[in-house]
């Protein structure tokens, strides 16, 4: 399974790697949304996707966008981590086609929950 971690802070794309990995997820990183929509296209058969909102060059909204736009892409999960909690931001993103919000700061907890929510769990041990 491959998920994709876009966010410009190398710290918050560590946090979520030490979360997502154990998952059993072969994890990939990109620091905006350019480089995140290249990195789907070097691995398409990713599942899921954790994406920030504020970034440089592309922001987490318009690589939303861009991915829902691509029916290649549409059984991708889309996650939004961030800190933009105002509810139109929320409702633009929504309709955008974010699977789910998960709200910064959080637990590890926090986002395994967000991931059951959109049918994402571990797989089962052979």
């Amino acid at each position: 399974m491959n998920a994709l971690i876009v966010d410009d802070s190398r710290a918050m794309r560590r946090i979520l790697r030490q979360i997502v990995e154990p998952l059993g997820f072969q994890i990939s990183e990109s620091g905006n949304g350019i480089e995140g929509l290249k990195s789907l296209t070097d691995r398409p058969d990713t599942e899921l996707v954790l994406v920030d909102w504020n970034m440089p060059e592309m922001n987490g909204f318009e690589f939303v966008k861009a991915v829902r736009a691509n029916p290649a892409y549409e059984r991708i999960k889309l996650v939004m981590v961030t800190t933009e909690t105002e509810p139109s931001k929320m409702a633009r993103a929504l309709i955008a086609g974010v699977d789910e919000f998960l709200m910064k700061p959080f637990t590890p907890e926090m986002l395994l929950e967000k991931l059951q929510l959109i049918g994402v769990s571990a797989p089962l041990s052979t």
